[in-house]
């Protein structure tokens, strides 16, 4: 379910804190990546669940209008269109979603100790997803929500279909969640391992709706696992391992690309993300050259300087160019795509 493009900038933030040297083991620099793809993982579940939450804020109101002394016409009989949103119905009743945020207590006793990544895994699962602490995060993105063009033309229309829920429901969550302020503020301060997640999580989301059926039941409706297969784990964690232990070695055949430049004054981050690049292109030979090149260089530039897209872009080709010449990588199967004197 993690997208490949999210796994390398996990990797990519780690690996930048562990050369500022918040850790100096490989093990402890594994298990904090492994618990920040985990955190996206119940950030896919918490906005879910915030799904659920703004329409039954919705149906509180709807009640709330119903209950004035005085009601208005337009009280009595008040637009359900978004408390009724049929999807977001689905998602409330999802067995796997109620099962997965649901703090399990009995996993933890007092005996039990966080000395590996498992055990932390453990001790996550009995603490549990709920808006339950923050009751006014959700009550103000709602007002944001109600004053939304795309809300306003959803609640409008003559058109009262599934269809027409789902597109609202995939439209709130890949434009309107995204660009809330207060989301965002809310987000960061629950956990530094959000930053930056939602438009990731955002589109996580949309695929898995694209999965739903009208016909769908809380049992018959399963979410997507954490990882897509064991290929998908394996990546991530030889990726940051070997970049690590092979960093000398991918070190300076950067260094070796980068004579015109003064190689103390290039930026860490820009030197991390060819460090990365190196090791995807050496360490995975499935991978084609032009997929790492294009993620590693649109990674940089989010997570690099204004100019070090270009900057990277230069040496990366460099690099690649060297290593054709001298035969330092081979590529297999799908990683032979785009390779000079193959065919697509």
């Amino acid at each position: 379910m993690i997208s490949r493009r999210q796994l390398r900038i996990k990797a990519l933030s780690v690996l930048y804190a562990y050369n500022r040297k918040e850790w100096n083991d490989l093990e402890s620099a594994e298990q904090e990546l492994m618990l920040s793809i985990r955190r996206s993982y119940d950030l896919y579940h918490f906005i879910l669940l915030l799904l659920v939450e703004l329409a039954d804020i919705a149906h509180e109101r709807v009640i709330l209008s119903r209950q004035k002394k005085m009601p208005s016409p337009e009280d009595l009989n008040p637009n359900v269109r978004f408390s009724e949103n049929r999807v977001i119905a689905q998602i409330r009743n999802n067995q796997q979603l109620k099962n997965y945020c649901m703090a399990n207590n009995s996993l933890w006793n007092k005996k039990s100790k966080i000395n590996n990544f498992s055990s932390l895994s453990k001790y996550l699962s009995t603490l549990g997803l709920s808006w339950s602490s923050y009751p006014e995060v959700p009550k103000i993105i709602f007002n944001e929500l109600t004053e939304w063009d795309v809300y306003k033309e959803y609640m409008s229309s003559d058109e009262d279909s599934y269809k027409a829920d789902m597109k609202f429901v995939k439209d709130m969550v890949t434009l309107f969640l995204p660009a809330s302020d207060e989301l965002d503020s809310a987000l960061e301060e629950l956990s530094i391992y959000w930053n930056d997640d939602l438009p990731f999580i955002s589109v996580m989301i949309k695929n898995s709706l694209g999965r739903f059926k009208e016909s769908d039941t809380c049992e018959s409706l399963a979410l997507p696992a954490l990882f897509t297969n064991d290929d998908d784990e394996k990546y991530v964690r030889v990726l940051l391992r070997k970049a690590i232990l092979k960093n000398e070695i991918y070190s300076e055949i950067i260094d070796r690309n980068t004579t015109n430049w003064e190689v103390e004054r290039i930026a860490l981050m820009d030197r991390l993300v060819m460090l990365l690049a190196v090791t995807e292109i050496v360490e995975f030979p499935e991978v084609p050259v032009k997929v790492t090149l294009n993620e590693y260089i649109e990674i940089s530039k989010n997570y690099c300087t204004a100019k070090s897209s270009t900057f990277v872009n230069g040496i990366l080709d460099k690099i690649v160019r060297e290593m054709r010449q001298n035969g330092t990588f081979t590529k297999t199967g799908r990683g032979l795509v785009g390779e000079p004197g193959l065919s697509d």
